[in-house]
C-alpha cells in the first residue's frame, strides 16, 4: 500500500506549545461549570468570565486540541450555500438573523484580539463560495441573491486568485481566517489570569441537574455549580435525543508549503468534487501554508487512506510543484434543520445549556455560541436566540432526515452484528491493522502493532452498542452510528461515548 503524504498531524497543534493544566484534584464549586475546552466551551468561559462569573472548564484531554485543533479555522459568515437554504426553509427574517450572528461573531473575534494583542496570525480576507460546472451557476445566483438580502456584502464574480478557471463565485466582503489555537490560548491566559479555572485530562461522566447543577468525575470528583454548559462537541448526555438529530462527518485535511506570489488571496470552498475548501497561513521562512479540506465521508464508514490520497493529487494538480507538509481530519456534526444547536439543553432544561450542531462552521459558530450561552446565563437578550434554540423541532421539515439518520443507525446496529466477522480470524489481522474478529463468540476489535503484539478490545461501542469499525489511515476505531472513536488501546478519543472499549483477555475467550 503507497505510503500517506505528509506529517500526520494538525499544523495548528504541530505550531503551539502542548498545554498542561492539571487534572481536578478535589471537589470545586463555581457559578457555571463548561464542560468541553474547544472553541465553544472556552468562548463561553471567556464571555462568562468577563461578565464577572466564577467559571471553571472541565476538558477531557487538553484544550483547544481535538476538533477545535484539527479545524480549517475560516472565520466566516459565508458558509458555501446556506442563505438560500434557509431562505427556502425558514424565511427571510431567518437568513437575516442567522448572517447578522455569524458576522458578529466575526467583527467580536477581531475586537478580541485587537483589545488583547493576541498574536494569532488575524488576517481580513474576502470568502468565495465557487463552482467550476456551468450547470451549477444558477445555484450562484440564487445564493448572492439570498446572501444581499441577508446583509451581507455579497457579489457575483467570474475572476478569483485560484490558479484555475471557476464558471462563477459568490464573494463575501470582511471575512478573516486565524490560528485558532493562538487565539484561544491567548483567550485562556487572560481570563486564567482574571481567576477562571482549567482543567485537564478531566472527563466528566453523569450531570445532575437542579440548582444547583452536579457534575460527577470519573476519578470520582465533583463539580457544583448554579448553571452548566455542554460544549462537547457531540453532547455527552442524550436526554435531550439529539442524537436522532445529529449527523456526523469527517472531513480530511492536506497542507503544503508554497511561495508567497501563489497565495490565492481569499476563502475558497466548493461543494464539487467531495467538497473542496481553500485558504491560506502564514508560515516558515515568509511561506504560506496551503490548506485543502475535502473528502467528505461518515466516520467508520472506508478507507481513509484512498480518500486521503485523492484529496493531496487534487492539491497537487491545482497547485502544481506542492509536496505535502501535513496530514489530518476534521469532525463536525450537522443538524437535521441545518442550523446550530445553542441554548437549553432539552425543554425542561433551567440551568443545563449546550453548542453542538456547527455543521462545518465551527470557528464562527464557536464565537456565537460564547456570546449567546452567556447571554442567556446572564439574563441579556440576543435577537437570535430563538433561531438556534435547541428545543426547537419543525416536524414537516425535519421527519424525512431524523427518519434517515435513525434508519442509518439501525443499520449499522443490526447490520453489522449480522455479519460473521471482518476477519477470519487473529492470523488475517496484519501489522499495523486492525479488523473485527469473532472470537468464542464475541466480536473482538483486534488491532496489531508494528511490533507485531496483537491489542483486543471490544467491538461494541459504549454509546448505544453499535459495533465500530477500523480507520486504517488515522489507526483508529470508529463508530458508524453517532462518531465516537477510540484508540486502539480502547481510548475515548472523542464522545459521544465517555467510557473505553472494554479490553479483552484472548487467552480466556
Amino acid at each position: 500500500m503507497a505510503s500517506l503524504p505528509g506529517v500526520p498531524e494538525s499544523y495548528w497543534v504541530e505550531s503551539t506549545a502542548t498545554t498542561s493544566f492539571p487534572s481536578l484534584a478535589q471537589d470545586i464549586t463555581a457559578d457555571v461549570a463548561v464542560i468541553g475546552g474547544g472553541i465553544a466551551g472556552l468562548c463561553v468561559a471567556w464571555e462568562l468570565s468577563q461578565a464577572g462569573r466564577s467559571v471553571v472548564v472541565l476538558e477531557a484531554d487538553r484544550i483547544a486540541a481535538a476538533v477545535t485543533g484539527n479545524t480549517t479555522a475560516k472565520l466566516s459568515a459565508q458558509h458555501t450555500l446556506i442563505y438560500a437554504r434557509l431562505r427556502t426553509s425558514h424565511g427571510e427574517q431567518a437568513a437575516r438573523l442567522y448572517a447578522d450572528s455569524q458576522q458578529d461573531a466575526v467583527e467580536h473575534a477581531c475586537r478580541i484580539v485587537a483589545d488583547l494583542g493576541i498574536d494569532c496570525d488575524l488576517e481580513r480576507l474576502p470568502a468565495y463560495t465557487y463552482v467550476e460546472s456551468s450547470e451549477a451557476t444558477e445555484q450562484i445566483t440564487a445564493e448572492v441573491d439570498a446572501a444581499r438580502q441577508a446583509g451581507l456584502r455579497a457579489c457575483s464574480v467570474t475572476e478569483t486568485g485560484l490558479p484555475f478557471d471557476v464558471a462563477a463565485a459568490l464573494r463575501v466582503e470582511n471575512q478573516a481566517q486565524f490560528h485558532p489555537r493562538k487565539f484561544l490560548l491567548g483567550l485562556v491566559r487572560q481570563m486564567t489570569h482574571d481567576g477562571a479555572r482549567v482543567y485537564e485530562r478531566t472527563r466528566v461522566m453523569g450531570l445532575e441537574e437542579g440548582r444547583p447543577c452536579r457534575l460527577a468525575c470519573e476519578n470520582g470528583t465533583t463539580v457544583t455549580a448554579a448553571d452548566v454548559v455542554v460544549a462537547t462537541h457531540y453532547p455527552i448526555f442524550d436526554r435531550a435525543l439529539l442524537f436522532s438529530r445529529l449527523q456526523t462527518k469527517r472531513e480530511l485535511v492536506v497542507a503544503a508549503p508554497i511561495p508567497p506570489e501563489q497565495d490565492p488571496g481569499g476563502m475558497y470552498v466548493t461543494t464539487e468534487h467531495n467538497t473542496r475548501s481553500i485558504r491560506t497561513t502564514p508560515y516558515r521562512d515568509g511561506q504560506r501554508l496551503l490548506i485543502v479540506t475535502g473528502e467528505i465521508a461518515e466516520p467508520g464508514s472506508g478507507d481513509a487512506g484512498e480518500r486521503f490520497r485523492r484529496l493531496a493529487a487534487w492539491t497537487r494538480e491545482r497547485f502544481a510543484g506542492t509536496q505535502i507538509s501535513h496530514r489530518w481530519a476534521a469532525q463536525d456534526n450537522a443538524t437535521t434543520d441545518h442550523l446550530p444547536y445553542v441554548g437549553h439543553l432539552h425543554p425542561g432544561a433551567e440551568h443545563a445549556y449546550v453548542a453542538t450542531g456547527f455543521s462545518g462552521w465551527g470557528m464562527s459558530n464557536g464565537i456565537m455560541s460564547g456570546k449567546l450561552i452567556s447571554a442567556l446565563i446572564t439574563g441579556h437578550d440576543l435577537p437570535w436566540a430563538g433561531l438556534y434554540d435547541p428545543r426547537r423541532l419543525h416536524p414537516l421539515r425535519e421527519a424525512g432526515p431524523i427518519a434517515k439518520l435513525q434508519a442509518k443507525a439501525a443499520r449499522h446496529f443490526i447490520g453489522d452484528r449480522l455479519r460473521s466477522s471482518h476477519a477470519d480470524s487473529i492470523d488475517d489481522v496484519a501489522p499495523g491493522s486492525g479488523a473485527i474478529v469473532r472470537i468464542g463468540g464475541r466480536r473482538c476489535a483486534l488491532y496489531r502493532d508494528t511490533a507485531g503484539v496483537v491489542h483486543a478490545i471490544s467491538a461494541t461501542c459504549t454509546h448505544l452498542g453499535c459495533i465500530v469499525a477500523f480507520n486504517q489511515a488515522e489507526q483508529t476505531w470508529e463508530c458508524p452510528c453517532h462518531g465516537s472513536r477510540f484508540g486502539t488501546d480502547g481510548a475515548v478519543l472523542h464522545g459521544p461515548a465517555t467510557q473505553p472499549l472494554e479490553p479483552i483477555d484472548l487467552d480466556i475467550l
